[in-house]
């Protein structure tokens, strides 16, 4: 019996999509997720064509990047993790990222809510980043420097929360997050 194989993508290939995930989702945060195709294009340093070869909808594109977002957030926690930083700066550096992760979703929100492949999103969100979350917050509260008794998704739907609003150049997240986190410390 033979054994099935994968097929490889070349390097080539994964570059450019990385490239396009990379330009997609600073198109979002520049104009929102309805940002011009040939923007995407441009800001990749590839053609249209290849933007529709590999995202034949603009749907695909935007579940990808959000996709490729929540993978680099959680590889984030894991290199985070085993940098040598303190457990506490690892998890406050990972949060930091969190919060740009949350804050730079102009329009996705509602593009999520009217469905076209967006199943299951949140779900791989939840899947991927609080477990991440969960190991920072287990080696800071092992380490003697946060309380042990705040969970995962607790702390993350509490920086979500401090985030609603952040489009509001009169309203600073970033501070009031730093603040929820400064309150983790035992001392």
């Amino acid at each position: 019996m033979a054994s099935e194989q994968v097929p490889r993508r070349r390097a080539d290939a994964r570059r450019n999509e990385e490239a396009l995930l990379d330009a997609a989702a600073a198109a979002f945060v520049a104009s929102g997720v309805e940002a011009p195709v040939r923007d995407i294009a441009a800001r990749a340093g590839v053609g249209v064509g290849t933007v529709y070869r590999h995202f034949p909808t603009r749907a695909d594109l935007v579940v990808a990047v959000y996709r490729h977002q929540v993978e680099a957030l959680a590889e984030a926690g894991a290199a985070a993790l085993a940098g040598p930083s303190a457990p506490y700066d690892a998890l406050v550096r990972w949060i930091d990222g969190f919060v740009d992760f949350l804050v730079t979703k102009h329009g996705l929100a509602g593009a999520l809510r009217d469905g076209d492949g967006f199943e299951g999103l949140h779900d791989h969100f939840l899947d991927r980043l609080v477990p991440a979350c969960a190991a920072l917050l287990a080696a800071a509260a092992e380490a003697g420097e946060v309380r042990a008794d705040i969970g995962a998704l607790e702390l993350m739907r509490g920086v979500g929360n401090l985030c609603i609003g952040a489009d509001d150049p009169r309203y600073d997240a970033r501070r009031l997050v730093a603040l929820l986190v400064a309150g983790l410390r035992t001392s």
